[in-house]
């Protein structure tokens, strides 16, 4: 470990723990406000249209969306007990959360978010005619933030509709029903804003985003269109205060019946992966790529091992379409990707050279495929690994090919990247996407877990 020694930055603190929660999307913005040159003829902003009537689909919703109760076992270090009364300074307390969840069949499956039911020890139900029922976990996907329960009511239950997602158009006018502070069986109307949005750094997750009121509880909860079909699983908020300030996402549900019809057949989520890192293009980046293309998804790297490399995919391909869905983002391009299982056919629409093709793809298994970046493979951790290092999340250092780094790569070899810059590793596939995005050569700031034990940062 000496020559490592040299290369790093920073030693913090020997061994490792790794805390996760869930945090409410914070967007810091200034107010606005609408000013008419004739005060006259000003009107409230968001009255429905004339002729609109959401009464049918409120109906509908409400009696399939239900109360989630979720008590989780905390456990308190308090060094003055000890000090003062003679006791261990360890206690354990209950704590509660509450959100919203959504009946999807008539034998008691409920879809919720992951966020509402994390490190619950015991769930219950509520329903809108108020009976109450203990709820098991049946399965979880974190990255989407889906999660899914079951309850045995002995009858049959009043469900929701699924919709199709990628059918709805922006303008288009949806309802958001949940449960906010506690206040059950609460509809509120607004436009889809936006589709495929993308919120985080790695852009895996593409929501519906939209200006009906979501407030605290209402996760988990139903987004639905005017005939009162099932198009998203409202999820988190833009807000400067942590309340309902203009904006609100929701995950499509097309993606949500996908993870759900997954974990009942399967148990987990079976993800296909398409095997290209890309990034998006506008004016600045086809400049400096010496392309005319503006829009669609630029490949910069094609995985070994992948789907996309089979088909013979190529650095330097522009996707333009996938199923003859327009493509314009990494969050598009994601957002029908996610809806895939391995093994599923894909056709790929590229650009290559200006002339345009259709390339069939069959997509891989995460597992296939091989990870890398400025010469450094990386590998998704194991269960013992987390064991060992008493980690929740992380990826390996896998092999070190960089002939730069040649005298520190058996050092390397093995260590369990924390952190990528500023970005928190929860997979390879978060972080292969946050990399594309970096030009060649670029180097990176890596917080790692040595095989000592010992945290460090290092620049790679």
């Amino acid at each position: 470990m000496k020559n490592l020694g040299n290369l790093f930055l920073v030693s913090l603190l020997s061994g490792a723990t790794t805390l996760s929660a869930y945090k409410v999307f914070i967007e810091k913005g200034n107010s606005s406000s609408i000013i008419t040159s004739a005060p006259q003829y000003s009107k409230s902003v968001g009255l429905v249209p004339e002729g609109y009537d959401f009464t049918a689909a409120a109906e509908k919703a409400v009696h399939s969306v239900v109360h989630v109760k979720n008590v989780s076992v905390v456990t308190y270090n308090d060094p003055w007990a000890s000090f003062f009364y003679g006791r261990g300074g360890t206690q354990q307390y209950e704590q509660v959360g509450t959100g919203s969840g959504v009946i999807v069949s008539e034998d008691g499956y409920i879809v919720t978010n992951n966020h509402v039911i994390k490190d619950a020890t015991e769930l219950e139900v509520t329903l809108n005619n108020n009976k109450s029922y203990k709820a098991k976990l049946v399965g979880t996907d974190s990255k989407m933030d889906i999660a899914l329960l079951k309850i045995d009511a002995n009858e049959k239950l009043p469900f929701i509709v699924f919709g199709d997602s990628d059918s709805i158009k922006v303008g288009e006018w949806v309802l958001a029903v949940g449960n906010p502070y506690n206040l059950n069986s609460t509809v509120t109307a607004g436009i889809v804003s936006a589709k495929a949005r993308n919120l985080d750094k790695a852009s895996i997750q593409s929501f519906i985003q939209t200006d009906a009121a979501v407030n605290p509880g209402n996760s988990g909860g139903a987004l639905v269109n005017a005939r009162g079909e099932l198009v998203g699983i409202n999820t988190m908020i833009s807000s400067p205060t942590g309340s309902y300030a203009g904006y609100s996402f929701a995950v499509p549900s097309n993606i949500t019946k996908k993870i759900i019809e997954d974990l009942m057949q399967f148990g987990n989520v079976q993800r296909g992966i398409l095997g290209v890192e890309g990034g998006e293009l506008n004016s600045e980046s086809a400049k400096k790529l010496g392309i005319n293309q503006t829009e669609g998804v630029y490949v910069n790297k094609v995985n070994k091992n992948s789907g996309a490399q089979k088909a013979g995919i190529e650095k330097g391909d522009i996707i333009i379409k996938l199923d003859d869905k327009k493509v314009n983002s990494n969050a598009e391009l994601t957002s029908i990707v996610n809806t895939k299982r391995p093994n599923d056919l894909v056709k790929v629409t590229v650009l290559r050279d200006g002339k345009q093709m259709n390339i069939p793809v069959k997509l891989t298994k995460k597992e296939l495929i091989q990870y890398e970046f400025n010469g450094i493979e990386f590998e998704d951790l194991s269960d013992a690994d987390k064991k060992t290092y008493n980690i929740k999340s992380g990826i390996k250092i896998k092999e070190v090919t960089n002939k730069d780094y040649t005298e520190y790569a058996e050092d390397l070899k093995g260590s369990i990247v924390l952190r990528i810059d500023n970005l928190r590793v929860t997979d390879m596939e978060s972080v292969s996407s946050y990399l594309a995005k970096k030009e060649e050569g670029q180097k990176a700031q890596y917080e790692i877990i040595a095989k000592n034990g010992r945290i460090y940062r290092i620049i790679l």
